[in-house]
C-alpha cells in the first residue's frame, strides 16, 4: 500500500466566503482529503493557510524544506502540495529545482473555493494521489496535476483566471481517461539544486516588461533599491525599446544581474534584432532564459544567488538550468 504524505499551504482549495470581505483560506489539510483512496493511504498536516498570492520566497523555502523532510521519511512513497493557484507555477518550479529525489512531489489546488455547490478541490486532490503514488511517475521532479492532467513544474503557467482546466504549458505526463492515470512522458531532469538557504528570504529580484513606450529608467530605480537581479520580460524573442540596452549596461556595471526572458507564453529567447533588441541586450551584459518565462527565471536566480553563485559564474550556472 503506497503512503502519501499532503502538505496543505492554503489557497482557493482551503478558502471559504465570508460575506463582503471575500474568500478567505481558512481550511486544514485534514479536511481537504480522505485518509485512504483505495490502495493509497494519506496523511495531512499543514504548512500554511494562506493565499498564494500573500507569499514570498521565504514561504516558498520553507514549503520546499517541509516537501524535502516528508519526502526523506522512509514510509512516505510521495508528496502531495495544496496549493493556491495564483503563484503555483513559482513554487512548483522551486521544489523541482531543489527535488533530488525520485519520489513524485505534485502540486495541486482549485478555481472553485471548498464551499462552492462545484468545488474542484476533492477531485483534484483525489488524482494529484494518484499520481504521487504512480510508480510511473518516480523520477520526474515536481509536477502540477489539475482537472485531469498532470504535467511538469517546468514551463508551466496559469493561463485562465477562472477556467477549470488552469494551468497549460510544461510536458504533459499524464491524464485521466477511464477513471485511471495514463502515463504519457517523462520530463527532462536537470542537476538538482541545493535547499535554499535563508539569504533566499530577502534576495530582492524584479521583473521589468517591455512595451511600447516602456521606462528604462525603471531598470536604473530597481538597482538603486538594492535588486541584485532584474529579469527583463521582452517582446517576442527578446526584445525591448530605445534605452534599454544602455539601461543593462549600467545594470551589469553596477553589480546587478540582468536575464532576458520574454513576456511571450510560449517559445525561447532567440537574440536576433540589432538596433536595440535582443543581440544588443545581450551585448550589454543579459543573460538569455532560455525557455523559463519570467517567473520561474526569477526563481532559478534567487536560488543561484542564495547559493553564492557569483556574477562571473552565473552565466554558465544559469545556463545549465534553461
Amino acid at each position: 500500500m503506497a503512503r502519501i504524505q499532503l502538505l496543505g499551504t492554503g489557497g482557493t482549495i482551503a478558502s471559504r466566503g465570508h460575506g463582503p470581505g471575500g474568500a478567505v483560506a481558512t481550511d486544514t489539510s485534514s479536511s481537504l482529503t480522505q485518509t485512504q483512496y483505495g490502495d493509497v493511504t494519506v496523511s495531512a498536516r499543514d504548512v500554511l493557510t494562506t493565499g498564494s498570492y500573500l507569499l514570498g520566497l521565504a514561504d516558498l523555502r520553507r514549503i520546499a524544506e517541509e516537501v524535502g523532510q516528508s519526502i526523506a521519511e522512509p514510509g512516505t512513497d510521495g508528496v502531495v502540495v495544496t496549493h493556491g493557484t495564483d503563484t503555483l507555477e513559482e513554487t512548483a518550479f522551486l521544489l523541482d529545482l531543489v527535488h533530488a529525489s525520485p519520489k513524485p512531489v505534485v502540486l495541486t489546488g482549485a478555481q472553485r473555493t471548498a464551499d462552492s455547490p462545484d468545488a474542484d478541490g476533492p477531485r483534484n486532490v483525489a488524482e494529484a494521489v494518484r499520481a504521487a503514488a504512480n510508480k510511473h511517475l518516480r523520477e520526474s521532479g515536481a509536477l502540477i496535476s489539475f482537472n485531469g492532467t498532470v504535467r511538469s513544474a517546468r514551463g508551466a503557467r496559469k493561463v485562465h483566471t477562472t477556467a477549470g482546466s488552469a494551468f497549460g504549458g510544461g510536458t504533459e505526463v499524464a491524464h485521466m481517461a477511464g477513471g485511471r492515470l495514463v502515463v504519457t512522458a517523462a520530463p527532462r531532469r536537470y542537476p538538482s539544486l541545493p535547499m535554499p538557504t535563508a539569504a533566499f528570504d530577502g534576495i530582492r529580484a524584479e521583473i521589468i516588461t517591455a512595451y511600447p513606450g516602456a521606462t528604462p529608467e525603471l531598470m536604473d530605480y530597481a538597482v538603486q533599491l538594492g535588486s541584485r537581479v532584474v529579469v527583463l520580460a521582452g517582446t517576442g524573442v527578446g526584445n525591448a525599446g530605445p534605452g534599454f540596452a544602455d539601461a543593462v549596461k549600467r545594470a551589469t556595471e553596477n553589480g546587478c544581474i540582468v536575464v532576458l526572458s520574454t513576456r511571450a507564453p510560449w517559445g525561447p529567447i532567440v537574440p536576433t534584432y540589432g538596433n536595440g533588441g535582443g543581440i544588443d541586450l545581450v551585448a550589454s551584459g543579459a543573460i538569455p532564459a532560455g525557455d523559463l518565462n519570467p517567473f520561474q527565471a526569477r526563481i532559478l536566480a534567487a536560488v543561484l544567488l542564495s547559493c553564492g553563485t557569483g556574477p562571473e559564474e552565473f552565466p554558465a550556472a544559469f545556463k545549465t538550468y534553461c
